[in-house]
């Protein structure tokens, strides 16, 4: 069984790749989905993070209003830094065991842990290698504004605090540029799965 680390900074395009690969027939491991699970209404987690940053987070059926949390936390290092102590740890945890079933039901293949926070959560220790998705910055936060309806000042605040972009690079196997279009990126991918993933 052979893991392969999938990260970016926000906007870069990691999701792109990681459905791609998907779709490809690779099983993925998403950070962001076992974030949001940890997170439905009624979890411990979610108790927790009401219990850290107030009722306010919730709407009025008591489900987590993302975008309010996010607002609050990319603005205030403390707050992010405390969210993350709440969120993050678990979703190691989490991976961590669905890679130990694998490994114990002897699945042939390639894994991918798809992960935003994969060096800063110290995930990529459960990786064999890492493949960085990146793109030019001014084209992430273009991509940021029109998914999300965002400000530019808010996403470069965003960006500004995640990992490096020159950090990540130094420590990835590989570099996915997806900064010319999907053909391009898809290209790059297939390439990458000729050189690591051994043919069946």
């Amino acid at each position: 069984m052979k893991v392969i680390g999938l990260t970016g900074g926000i906007g870069a395009g990691k999701s792109t790749v990681s459905d791609y690969l998907r779709a490809r027939g690779f099983q993925i491991l998403d950070a962001d989905q076992m974030a949001r699970d940890l997170t439905e209404k009624g979890t411990e987690t979610l108790r927790d993070i009401v219990s850290a940053f107030g009722e306010e987070i919730l709407f009025p059926d008591g489900s987590l209003n993302r975008k309010k949390l996010a607002a609050m936390v990319f603005s205030d290092e403390k707050q992010r830094v405390l969210l993350e102590s709440l969120t993050t740890k678990r979703v190691v945890a989490r991976i961590a065991h669905r890679l130990q079933q694998f490994a114990q039901e002897d699945t042939a293949g390639t894994i991918f842990v798809d992960a935003p926070l994969l060096f800063e959560s110290g995930a990529d220790r459960l990786t064999d290698v890492v493949w960085l998705v990146d793109a030019a910055q001014d084209v992430r936060i273009s991509r940021v504004m029109a998914r999300d309806g965002a400000a530019a000042e808010d996403v470069k605040r965003r960006i500004e605090s995640q990992m490096t972009r020159e950090e990540k690079a130094a420590k990835s196997a590989e570099i996915i540029d997806n900064s010319k279009g999907k053909e391009a990126l898809y290209q790059q991918v297939e390439r990458l799965l000729e050189k690591y993933v051994e043919t069946e």
